[in-house]
């Protein structure tokens, strides 16, 4: 992997988006980039769908409308981040290679027509995609322009898996090399269960449409399969720019957010990239938009291992693929690009630069729109442009975290195949349920994978982990002992990695640390509820789920009033070692987890903070260069949040507390203390 300083990567934070020469006449080229200068645009990225023009006709190039506008940015001081076009194949390839289009569970073999359309077990696919990116780095490898490599586009959108023959081939291959055996395999998919033995590898097949639910363990398997593979092509050509255009980073756009994407583990990703980027957009489901945005960018840099990342993609402003798309609020462009900068991204860049006249993205915003500069949307990127310029110094600082939340995407995988307890319980909505109740009590949090080293963390919440290997196990268990402050949902640690049973008492995983062991689940029925009695007679409400629980060490701090459970412990708390292992056996809303979190954070030592309003943030980055608040206020309301130094944006001198306009954002680069 390549280790290099972003400042080798950018002049200053980067500030660009997508852009798509190849959809205009080249007489636009010139204004697009006058006005790329005008609007403070520092970086572009260049070619992601541009295969079927680079490559006309079977091993006939035509780089010559790349070279212009490529060596037209470099004249104008925009850097270039170079994209590999694998993402849509030509028509021609598709007609040579039909077998390339994947084919669905049900057996129906997808059309060309759209984008990432790919079997990515196909060999004359991966031949192809080898070839034109070797085309593109003997090419480009040495142009003063291009400062990173854009593999492919948002692996796993909106095809991962594959059911052809080729993929179940070599689905077969992986099992052979991941079990040895196919013993082996039958142990850990259960199959004496239902008679679904197999005798050879050959007898195998993906998981296509059953007539009932199918093996979980298979599907399971096959899930990581599909992103393993992914991933193989992913590393085979960033392997070929490498060795052609070595000291250029490779990368490739993460969808990191829950509500995004669910089909690639990004743990794994992130090893393989030199830098993690993302693409983020704001789901409009009613939800505060603004808390997922902040969990995605925290769940990006983690993904990073804390290490600088960047935000690739955003909206301006509406998107076009949800039911409704609203456009954003006055400001909201700004607070958005800076909550990721807030929590670690080194720049803003947006879906794209100039607004298509074509195609299926059309309405999707834009930097510059089709109301062109005498807009809203313009003025807001101009101005944001000038505030990135106004960061540079907080390139290379880290953002401060103060606890972590363990997540697994395979986890995810897993709990969410058929037949489980309740359909109502989902991994997801736990996940963001108890960020929110963290990002209320302004709290920053660091995502963390069950194995990870959790020592630098005060208090570590497990919203949703269905599946713990037992190496997962013993690092909650030591992280305890050693003094930590552990609260765990229910409906975690219940399986292993092959989708068993812990053997014994739920939770198997996790019983040591708890305390405790759980009869049985009893999930509510949709619209049921029950109501939880407390200290000092207080009482929450919870859904979904309860379980009987049995304290075996763990004290009981809340009780359930009513139903089936009713007497029995709901939320619990349990000193083992050095530190204390709170469980909550049923779904709590965001107000009412906040009480638990509370309780538990006067264990750990970690203290919200009620000076600061909800729906303000306030985060922190520090380095080298200093330490930077961001106060960033997504209320119609004027607040003033504690700061004492610069504020970067204004200029202006802070002394004890910055004031912060309804809808506006503040960086305060602190004074150091004598």
């Amino acid at each position: 992997m390549i280790d290099l300083p972003w400042g080798y990567l950018m002049a200053r934070l980067a500030f660009g988006g997508d852009y798509n020469p190849e959809q205009w006449p080249e007489s636009v080229w010139h204004e697009d980039v006058r006005l790329m200068r005008e609007a403070g645009v520092t970086t572009v990225s260049v070619g992601i769908f541009s295969w079927a023009l680079l490559e006309p006709a079977p091993g006939t190039y035509d780089f010559g409308w790349l070279d212009r506008i490529v060596d037209l940015l470099h004249e104008n001081g925009i850097r270039v981040d170079l994209g590999t076009p694998t993402v849509a194949p030509p028509k021609w390839f598709y007609d040579k290679n039909p077998d390339a289009l994947p084919v669905t569970e049900d057996g129906t073999r997808l059309a060309f027509g759209s984008r990432g359309a790919i079997c990515h077990s196909n060999q004359a696919y991966r031949d192809a995609a080898t070839r034109i990116t070797e085309q593109l780095a003997r090419r480009y490898g040495k142009h003063p322009a291009v400062v990173m490599w854009h593999v492919h586009n948002e692996y796993g959108v909106p095809v991962s898996a594959c059911y052809c023959e080729n993929c179940a081939a070599h689905f077969r291959r992986w099992l052979a090399a991941t079990y040895g055996t196919v013993e082996h395999v039958n142990h850990a998919w259960g199959t004496a269960f239902w008679g679904q033995r197999y005798g050879s590898f050959e007898e195998i097949d993906p998981p296509r449409l059953t007539p009932t639910v199918g093996n979980p363990a298979q599907k399971l398997d096959h899930r990581r399969f599909a992103d393993a593979t992914m991933r193989e092509n992913f590393v085979r050509e960033r392997d070929v720019l490498h060795r052609l255009a070595p000291g250029i980073p490779v990368t490739t756009n993460f969808m990191t957010a829950l509500s995004q994407c669910d089909s690639v583990d990004y743990w794994a990703w992130g090893r393989e990239v030199d830098i993690v980027t993302n693409d983020h957009y704001l789901i409009t489901d009613g939800r505060r938009t603004h808390v997922n945005l902040a969990m995605a960018a925290d769940l990006t840099r983690s993904v990073a291992g804390g290490d600088p990342w960047l935000l690739l993609e955003h909206s301006t402003s509406g998107v076009n693929w949800q039911a409704r798309n609203p456009a954003k609020a006055p400001g909201q462009m700004a607070r958005n690009s800076l909550g990721h900068v807030a929590r670690g991204s080194e720049g803003a860049m947006f879906f794209q630069w100039r607004q298509s006249r074509r195609g299926a993205e059309k309405f999707h915003s834009s930097m510059l729109p089709h109301a062109g500069t005498d807009s809203r949307v313009w003025r807001e990127v101009c101005e944001l442009g000038a505030s990135i310029g106004e960061l540079a110094d907080i390139e290379g600082t880290r953002t401060v975290a103060d606890v972590a939340v363990l997540w697994d995407w395979q986890s995810w995988w897993a709990q969410s195949l058929e037949w489980r307890p309740s359909e109502d319980h989902d991994a997801r909505e736990r996940a963001d349920t108890y960020y929110e109740a963290l990002y209320d009590r302004h709290l920053t949090v660091d995502f963390a994978h069950p194995e990870a080293d959790l020592s630098a963390y005060p208090m570590v919440v497990v919203p949703a982990l269905y599946l713990a290997t037992e190496a997962a196990a013993l690092n909650l268990r030591e992280y305890v002992e050693n003094g930590g402050t552990l609260v765990v949902s229910y409906f975690s640690g219940i399986v292993d990695e092959h989708d068993a049973v812990h053997e014994g008492p739920y939770p198997g995983a996790f019983r040591d640390v708890l305390g405790l062991t759980v009869e049985e689940f009893s999930p509510l029925l949709a619209g049921e509820t029950v109501r939880l009695s407390g200290p000092d007679g207080a009482e929450l409400t919870g859904d979904v789920w309860t379980e009987f629980v049995v304290p075996r060490g763990a004290e009981t701090v809340w009780t359930y009033a009513d139903g089936l459970a009713a007497g029995r412990p709901a939320v619990t708390r349990h000193r083992f070692g050095a530190g204390t292992a709170w469980y909550v056996s049923t779904r709590l809303p965001a107000a009412a987890l906040d009480v638990v979190l509370g309780a538990a954070g006067d264990d750990a030592g970690v203290e919200a903070r009620p000076e600061v309003p909800r729906d303000v943030e306030v985060v922190t980055r520090a380095g080298a260069s200093g330490t930077y608040v961001f106060a960033i206020n997504h209320t119609g309301d004027d607040v003033k949040v504690p700061a004492h130094g610069t504020e970067l944006l204004t200029g202006e001198r802070v002394s004890g507390q910055v004031g912060v306009p309804g809808g506006a954002v503040r960086v305060v680069r602190l004074d150091v203390a004598p």
